[in-house]
């Protein structure tokens, strides 16, 4: 049962575990969570080598800022992880064009999950064999930009998209070009332990073709009769912020199982096998995330010992991890605008438990995972350190709505106030790529921030931007207050 939006002393809902005794230390940086280059100096908050309340002044809140080294490191460590493999940033966690720069230059691959996608990638110079286009549902135009481009594969999801795709391929063949090289998407059957709207790789779902009705072997083996089309491999994801490697392990050998049907069948050996994406990180001290080494290891030998029992030849891996890149690094500044206590019930003995909402000026607009699928995040006040006792907290939003949270319960100093800045951690996949403009909030910028330099590498968006795409308002002048201004009612604030 997914949370009552408005908590859980609402719809009849049993309240959540406690959350626990208050940590020794509220200001602390635990590395599992925060970017690796995250330290207090002098008890602020530096990133990059950048104190947030300088970043806070310069480019405003709420704002994004992304630790370019952790990214590029995380990066590193997946294909040092999967040498001889291929790993595939995925892109839908958090795509630009500086990220799409940083991923070709330092020699992964791609995939996207829309024309849109594959159409920044390219425009940022990324190369387009390492490219492969995702999508339970690519139309007519996203397929012949994926067919015109010459990308690295197109992931078959569904016979329609079959159908779509053979008179495009033909077409190119027609014209002296090489046949479309292709995936099918396998639907293996197994349940990632991970939240229900986020597991894909299950029946009842509307991705991929599935292996145990028989779909699976239908698909590929047309395919490999469709001259137009080159089948390279099988491709396979069963979920997302999966912490155990055993259900990577179970799809490996369901979908080697296929591998062998296949050669049965049409008597093809197929030299590639996309396992997908999908690992965890750790947004809470106590999560345990699976290391990339770890992952790749068993990964290999599943697929070794299946491939050997068949009499198969070991195909080519390919990963797809995008938050475990993206995740960690970024964290999302936040100002706080107004702190309301409030007593969860009362009666009984001794005064009633209180719990302070701290509002912040971002919220359900810039992470919609909380409200969402009841994301855990974690946050710290960010611009001092403090001495005073904890306080139960519950950070919000300022959208007009009760289930506009970030943070559900954390403890902060209980001298929190008005102008102080909040760092929300682990922010950096699917909160700024899954952004909206409810209550017209503007999306924030994304600033990166390396060795003691901040580059912004998506501006704030302004009211002109959104002006501009109303039919009544396009020609009508937009305020644009000034960001690095002190606001004078936090006399005590953080920009000062």
């Amino acid at each position: 049962m997914r949370a009552h939006p408005a908590g859980p002393l609402h719809g009849g809902m049993t309240p959540p575990p406690s959350v626990g005794l208050p940590p020794a230390d509220l200001g602390a940086l635990d590395p599992q969570v925060w970017p690796r280059s995250a330290r207090r100096v002098d008890g602020e908050l530096h990133l990059g080598g950048r104190p947030v309340t300088e970043l806070a002044r310069t480019h405003g809140t709420p704002l994004f800022v992304l630790d370019e080294g952790d990214f590029r490191s995380r990066a590193a460590d997946f294909a040092a992880a999967f040498h001889g493999a291929d790993v595939h940033y995925a892109s839908k966690a958090f795509l630009c064009g500086q990220v799409a720069r940083w991923i070709a230059d330092d020699g992964l691959h791609l995939d996207a999950c829309s024309g849109n996608e594959l159409a920044l990638a390219l425009a940022a110079g990324f190369p387009a064999e390492r490219i492969a286009l995702h999508g339970n549902n690519k139309s007519l135009v996203e397929l012949q930009l994926a067919v015109d481009a010459g990308i690295g594969h197109v992931v078959l999801d569904s016979f329609d998209e079959i159908d779509r795709l053979v008179p495009l391929a033909a077409d190119r063949v027609a014209a002296g070009g090489a046949p479309v090289p292709v995936l099918v998407r396998t639907t293996v059957g197994i349940e990632a332990h991970t939240h229900e709207f986020i597991a894909t790789a299950h029946e009842d779902q509307k991705f991929g073709f599935s292996l145990a009705t028989g779909d699976a072997l239908t698909a590929a083996v047309r395919v490999i009769r469709e001259p137009a089309l080159r089948l390279t491999g099988l491709h396979s994801h069963i979920g997302s912020q999966i912490f155990d490697s055993a259900g990577f392990e179970a799809a490996a050998h369901r979908v080697v199982g296929l591998l062998g049907q296949l050669r049965q069948a049409t008597g093809e050996v197929l030299g590639e096998l996309n396992l997908g994406g999908g690992f965890g990180i750790a947004y809470l001290p106590d999560d345990d995330p699976v290391g990339p080494g770890d992952v790749a290891r068993r990964l290999r030998a599943v697929v070794a010992a299946e491939c050997e029992a068949l009499g198969l030849p070991v195909p080519r891996l390919a990963v797809e991890p995008g938050r475990a890149i993206a995740g960690p690094g970024t964290v999302t500044l936040y100002e706080i605008g107004t702190i309301k206590p409030v007593r969860l019930g009362s009666g009984g003995q001794g005064a009633p438990p209180v719990r302070n909402y701290v509002s912040v000026d971002g919220g359900m607009s810039d992470n919609i995972r909380t409200a969402l699928y009841d994301a855990a995040y974690t946050c710290v006040l960010a611009n001092r350190t403090s001495e005073a006792p904890p306080a139960l907290c519950r950070v919000v939003g300022k959208h007009c709505e009760s289930g506009d949270v970030l943070v559900r319960d954390l403890w902060l100093p209980a001298d929190v106030q008005p102008g102080d800045l909040l760092a929300v951690a682990a922010t950096g996949a699917y909160c700024w790529s899954m952004a909206s403009n409810y209550n017209y909030l503007l999306k924030p910028p994304v600033v990166a921030v390396r060795d003691g330099v901040a580059t912004e590498i998506v501006r704030r968006q302004t009211l002109a931007d959104v002006f501009a795409l109303d039919a009544v308002l396009a020609d009508v002048p937009a305020p644009s207050p000034a960001i690095d201004q002190p606001a004078p009612e936090h006399p005590a604030g953080a920009r000062s």
